[in-house]
């Protein structure tokens, strides 16, 4: 081992790490921008419901870092994506199927379908929960389809199960499990992290999955 290889490794800095500082303006940021997307849309009468990390955080999941999802109907994607473009997000290039990114000065939107979130889309935002994030009501995805919708993204690139079990955890009295095993029974990886699950006596054990 040469020193130049030895050179690029050290030890964890004070500097590496966020101050708490850091930590609260970024989730000012991201309060502020998820609020005013709900106020956007909702002003437009555009059926939406939050998704991603931060409906995990409002149904009582670790707090949510990077970015908002929502989920509108296959029906007012188009509505969705004017009215956020009028309330002055600038809309951008992302290579997702059926999704656009917005920004609007603090962090980026993500405009998703459903069936684009979990595979199918249908009833989705029919289940929906209108709940409070931190100040901001809005409608939120149900356990179940969050949970459907993190397991479908896991795959033989993208399979860490880490920052999965404390989302398990604390959805899993809002999870109807079987529904779960059944939308993802397809998905090794999404087998796999049941199973582990199960072994863990987090969730129930799911009868008749193999």
């Amino acid at each position: 081992m040469t020193t130049d290889h030895l050179s690029h490794h050290r030890s964890p800095r004070a500097e590496d790490y966020p101050t708490v500082r850091l930590v609260a303006d970024r989730e000012a940021q991201l309060m502020r921008t998820l609020g005013r997307a709900v106020n956007v849309l909702s002003a437009a009468d555009v059926p939406f419901a939050v998704g991603g990390d931060l409906a995990v955080y409002a149904r009582g999941g670790p707090p949510a870092e990077h970015q908002v999802t929502i989920i509108a109907s296959d029906d007012h994607l188009t509505s969705a994506r004017t009215a956020l473009a009028a309330g002055g997000m600038r809309s951008i290039a992302f290579p997702r199927l059926g999704s656009r990114q917005f920004v609007g000065g603090d962090l980026r939107v993500i405009l998703l379908y459903p069936a684009c979130s979990t595979g199918t889309g249908e009833g989705l935002l029919e289940r929906a929960e209108t709940m409070r994030i931190e100040q901001i009501w809005a409608p939120v995805l149900s356990g179940t389809d969050l949970m459907i919708d993190k397991l479908r993204h896991l795959g033989s690139h993208r399979c860490d199960f880490v920052p999965m079990l404390p989302v398990a955890r604390a959805l899993r009295e809002q999870v109807d499990w079987p529904t779960v095993a059944g939308a993802t029974a397809d998905l090794p990886c999404a087998r796999a992290f049941l199973g582990l699950l199960d072994d863990l006596a987090v969730t129930p054990s799911v009868e008749g999955r193999t």
